[in-house]
Formats: structure tokens, C-alpha cells, sequence
């Protein structure tokens, strides 16, 4: 066990871990944060970033694979306070649907977008 605070990415990529990932789809939730989908040729990985980092707020980044009767059971997410991003969230799924998205506090009222299947190649 650690403890102490690990330094903020400075990027969506860099918090899937930089290297070969890069970005392929992205939603805004509102003008709060966006919600970015990164892969790297077989894992996916999702962050919910902040526009103005600064001031913790209650954040969601998730993922799940398809399941081969077609449904999504295994959600990854991370969803608490923070005051850049939620994330990173990682699922392999090479050549098969995945549901993302995430979450953020939206003019006071608690905003989720979920992607439904796709990316699905």
C-alpha cells in the first residue's frame, strides 16, 4: 500500500499511460468536461477531463466490453471528486462493441452520457 497524491497527468493520452494511444471519439458535457475514448490497437481507455481544472467536482469515466449474448455486464469506472480527470478506465476489446462514457455536474444538475455499443472494429 502507498499513500501520498500521484501527479496529475497532463493529458487524456498521458493518463491512459502515453505510448501508442491515441484518441478516437470524444464527447462534451456541456462546457465542464469532455470525455475522451483512447485506444492503442487492442485496449481502450476513457477519461473524463475537466475543462477548468482547479476546484475538486464529482467526475465519471467508464467502460465495458460486449458480452457475447450481445449485453454489457463488466463496467470499469472510476467516479468520485477530483480536480482534473476521472480515469483512466481500460478494457481490451479488439474487434469487438464496447459502451463508454462518463459523467460530470452540469449547471448543478448530475450529468452522465453513456456511448451504447460502438467502436465495434
Amino acid at each position: 500500500m502507498t499513500s501520498g497524491v500521484a501527479a496529475a497527468a497532463s493529458s487524456p493520452i498521458a493518463a491512459c499511460g502515453g505510448g501508442s494511444y491515441h484518441e478516437i471519439d470524444q464527447h462534451r458535457l456541456g462546457s465542464v468536461a469532455t470525455i475522451h475514448l483512447l485506444y492503442n490497437g487492442s485496449t481502450n481507455c476513457v477519461v473524463t477531463w475537466k475543462t477548468n481544472p482547479g476546484s475538486a467536482s464529482h467526475l465519471l469515466a467508464t467502460i465495458a466490453k460486449q458480452d457475447s449474448d450481445g449485453s454489457f455486464r463488466d463496467y470499469r469506472y472510476d467516479d468520485g471528486n477530483y480536480s482534473t480527470y476521472a480515469g483512466p478506465v481500460k478494457v481490451s476489446a479488439a474487434n469487438t462493441c464496447i459502451d463508454w462514457g462518463g459523467g460530470a455536474v452540469v449547471s448543478g444538475v448530475w450529468n452522465v452520457w453513456m456511448s451504447g455499443p460502438s467502436h465495434c472494429g
